[in-house]
């Protein structure tokens, strides 16, 4: 009985093995096929994946080096542009930087008047014609161009320390999601001026039909700053090129408040030399007054004597030569 079963079981076991060799013969070369078609088709798929990450790679790579491309054109056209107009401002444009209402005939008039004034007392008080006529030409060109270099340069120095808050409010307002044009327009209601007067007149050149980017080009013809030229440059850029126009803006900004230090610590370094300048400049000047005033026969000669008058311009003329040289060596360009 139990070697019956034992039979029956080997038996079982035998027709099993015989089941699977048979079918190991028959079904190996599909399995086998099929393996081979999976193995094939993954490394199509990787060959595929490989080659579309190198496709992508080549494209940003492309991408890159044309947008690079595309910058330094902008800026070598840019770079074109403002050599070309880079001159010394005339008469019209120091008055237009300084934003003075006047127009050129009452600026005429102006120094005509003044030229007048200065005649009249030069023939008063001095009394000698060389005198009066130096005196003439200095109220004719000298007073006006001087009132107006003076103005023009506040209010550049104004526009330069309040530029970099502006420049923050853009980046804020183009964080924040708003159009850049949104962004010029509450700089143009909320900065103070000259900067505020400034940014409208951007937005009047664009209701003009100006481009933005050449619009704030402009700004460096009324506001003649190595500030205004960077954001003007800032801005064309981004609009020819793209990119990221808050990084840009904020690294413009951080450049600015540096510069900005820089001319804190070189006025600071250079006050002695100016004190000094200011000292030997006028110690000739304080001099002639306390002699005028202690013995005024002995220094009346000069202003009463036409050979008087001639040391008296000969020493105006070195003495303005040594200032001016002195104030070369201590004016720094950054």
């Amino acid at each position: 009985m139990f070697s019956m079963e034992l039979s029956i079981i080997g038996f079982a076991i035998l027709a099993a093995l015989s089941a699977a060799g048979i079918a190991y013969v028959f079904l190996f070369s599909r399995v086998e096929n099929e393996n081979k078609r999976d193995q094939r088709i993954k490394n199509i798929r990787d060959n595929a994946a490989r080659g579309a990450s190198s496709v992508a790679a080549k494209n940003r790579e492309a991408d890159k080096t044309k947008r690079r491309k595309t910058v330094q054109d902008s800026l070598k056209k840019l770079e074109d542009q403002h050599k070309k107009g880079k001159k010394s401002p005339g008469l019209k444009d120091l008055i237009f930087q300084a934003g003075l209402k006047i127009s050129m005939p009452q600026y005429f008039m102006f120094s005509a008047i003044s030229g007048f004034i200065f005649l009249v007392l030069a023939l008063t008080f001095a009394g000698s014609l060389y005198v009066s006529i130096a005196a003439f030409f200095v109220g004719l060109i000298g007073l006006p161009r001087f009132i107006v270099g003076r103005i023009r340069k506040k209010r550049i120095k104004n526009f330069t320390e309040e530029f970099p808050n502006a420049v923050d409010v853009i980046v804020r307002g183009v964080k924040a999601g708003l159009p850049l044009n949104d962004c010029i327009a509450i700089v143009s209601r909320e900065a103070k001026d000259p900067v505020a007067s400034e940014f409208r007149r951007i937005i009047e050149h664009q209701h003009l039909g100006v481009p933005l980017s050449e619009a704030v080009l402009k700004l460096n013809e009324s506001m003649p700053t190595a500030e205004a030229n960077f954001f003007g440059i800032v801005i064309a850029i981004q609009q020819g090129a793209g990119g990221n126009l808050s990084e840009a803006l904020t690294n413009l900004s951080g450049v600015l408040r540096d510069r900005k230090k820089m001319e804190a610590k070189i006025k600071a370094m250079s006050a002695e030399a100016k004190a000094s300048g200011g000292i030997i400049g006028s110690l000739p000047v304080v001099v002639g007054i306390l002699v005028y005033l202690t013995t005024p026969d002995y220094i009346s000669i000069l202003f009463t004597d036409p050979t008087g008058n001639l040391i008296l311009a000969g020493a105006a003329i070195w003495m303005s030569m040594g200032i001016f040289v002195m104030k070369q060596m201590i004016n720094f360009d950054f």
